[in-house]
């Protein structure tokens, strides 16, 4: 670890907090002061006197960053992590304490958030950098290091609507690493990128340090934090915990996760197997589906053929832009097949990543009456099923916040909670409990199980292997918009590996 060589006294301080505090009123977001609260049903956000209620998401924060470090942060979604950040990089002004900043901050919130959609990767990577002051000349100078980095290839000059999640957050990295910040501020930025990119990203960010002044990093990976951070600051419920030896202050957040509850039973690929239905629930006959980008034919998906059965659990694995993301949108009727024919047998309700169909200026609330309507479900049996998901999804004290105010680990919580409550007969997930925390993501686990004797099919886009070799009954691995192997998780999940270390070989 690079700060373990140098004498902390003898450390310049680089970022100072001291006594630090930010307050929220409900329903009213500091960091966007045009912002128009709408309430769809009537909730007020005010107490019983009557008055507007104060949330304070931080409170008495005190701590040092020292040049040459990397820091990260850990702690349960909504403990304070994202909003930390954004004082740090001066999106937010606190309402008591002091904060000293010394150096130029360039932050990279989770997905490279700022991106325009519309336009081509090459050309996000010259707004954005625009955007932190960097001059054009000197973006210039660093876009072909920033296109090698990033890995996208053709990609570059394809609009970013195209990009899944792991290829938005790999490009984000890639821009806000290469343009030589003074301090870089990484929050949940990495969360869906694979694990090649991973490590490359690990190793830069060391090489960054050695130039820059420190790298902030805002993780869910407690391995990863462990592996890379110099010290770990340690939030919860907006006050510090601990602050110290990674490895230390790892084992003292994970004694307070509480553990998981025993079943009765337990998902068993054997016992799945067993109980599984003649009945098909989605086939794919020849399915592709292609984008015309600069007179150009690209096939972000050819030639699938596969068929999923009632009561099977099936894990999408792949590299960012294998065309995991793109299955997701046939299966959700988002897009058609120009080839081939996708056949689906029953409703589908689909996570795609982050509570992607949020409306952040309305509620917590509103937005989970809003997703039951826009899946056709009566108001009448959300209004049952409300308790159950704010209970699920833990956000009770938040859910009558504008989801604008809600960290990505939060908007995942809220999403898998609607999803899995409204119970679908097809229940996609796409990245979508990449950024929840270890507590969550057991639970989710749990859920899932569960929803197998009520959902027709489960289908899992991930990068996590263990999920899929847990949950999953098959896996189908994809490779440029192809099926490379259709099977077993554990094999599924070997031969993908072989071919990572295989290519990670080649490209040293």
């Amino acid at each position: 670890m690079l700060s373990k060589t140098i004498n902390k006294d003898k450390r310049d301080v680089v970022i100072e907090a001291r006594n630090l505090g930010v307050s929220f009123q409900a329903g009213y977001n500091k960091d966007d002061y045009k912002s128009i609260v709408i309430d769809m049903f009537g909730k007020k956000n005010k107490d019983k006197t009557g008055e507007d209620k104060l949330y304070w998401p931080l409170k008495n924060i005190d701590f040092k960053g020292y040049h040459g470090e990397i820091l990260g942060i850990i702690g349960s979604n909504g403990s304070g992590k994202t909003t930390l950040c954004k004082m740090i990089s001066g999106i937010l002004q606190p309402d008591e304490g002091d904060l000293h900043v010394d150096g130029k901050v360039s932050a990279l919130f989770s997905l490279g958030m700022g991106f325009n959609k519309e336009l081509t990767g090459r050309e996000n990577v010259y707004l954005n950098g625009m955007m932190l002051g960097i001059e054009k000349n000197k973006i210039h100078e660093y876009i072909d290091d920033i296109h090698e980095f990033s890995e996208l290839g053709d990609f570059l000059d394809q609009p970013m609507k195209y990009y899944s999640s792991g290829m938005k957050a790999r490009l984000g990295f890639s821009v806000a690493a290469h343009l030589e910040p003074d301090i870089l501020i990484l929050d949940e930025a990495l969360n869906t990128g694979d694990r090649h990119f991973g490590k490359k990203a690990a190793e830069k960010m060391k090489e960054l340090v050695k130039k820059a002044k420190m790298v902030l990093l805002v993780t869910h990976s407690l391995k990863y934090a462990k592996k890379n951070c110099d010290r770990l600051i340690w939030l919860d419920k907006g006050v510090i915990r601990e602050v110290g030896d990674p490895k230390e202050v790892v084992n003292k957040y994970k004694a307070t996760i509480p553990p998981k509850k025993e079943r009765k039973t337990k998902l068993e690929l054997q016992k799945t197997t067993l109980n599984l239905k003649d009945r098909t629930i989605v086939k794919a006959e020849n399915v592709g589906v292609s984008y015309s980008l600069d007179k150009k034919t690209f096939w972000a998906l050819k030639d699938l053929n596969f068929e999923i059965k009632e009561g099977e659990v099936v894990g999408i694995i792949g590299h960012n832009g294998a065309g995991k993301s793109t299955l997701c949108k046939l299966l959700t009727r988002i897009l058609e097949p120009e080839e081939g024919r996708m056949t689906l047998n029953g409703e589908t309700t689909a996570l795609l990543g982050y509570g992607a169909g949020f409306n952040g200026q309305l509620t917590g609330r509103d937005n989970i009456y809003l997703n039951g309507m826009l899946l056709g479900i009566p108001k009448k049996r959300v209004d049952k099923d409300y308790p159950k998901i704010v209970e699920f999804s833990e956000l009770a004290k938040s859910i009558d916040k504008p989801v604008k105010q809600y960290s990505s680990g939060m908007r995942a919580r809220l999403g898998f909670s609607i999803a899995a409550t409204l119970q679908p007969d097809i229940f996609i997930i796409d990245e979508a409990l990449s950024t929840g925390d270890m507590a969550f993501k057991q639970k989710a686990s749990e859920k899932i199980q569960d929803m197998m004797e009520q959902a027709k099919a489960v289908i899992i886009v991930t990068h996590s292997m263990s999920f899929v070799e847990q949950l999953c009954t098959r896996a189908i691995w994809m490779e440029q918009g192809t099926i490379k192997f259709d099977g077993a998780p554990e094999e599924a999940v070997e031969k993908y590996s072989e071919s990572k270390s295989k290519k990670a070989r080649q490209i040293k």
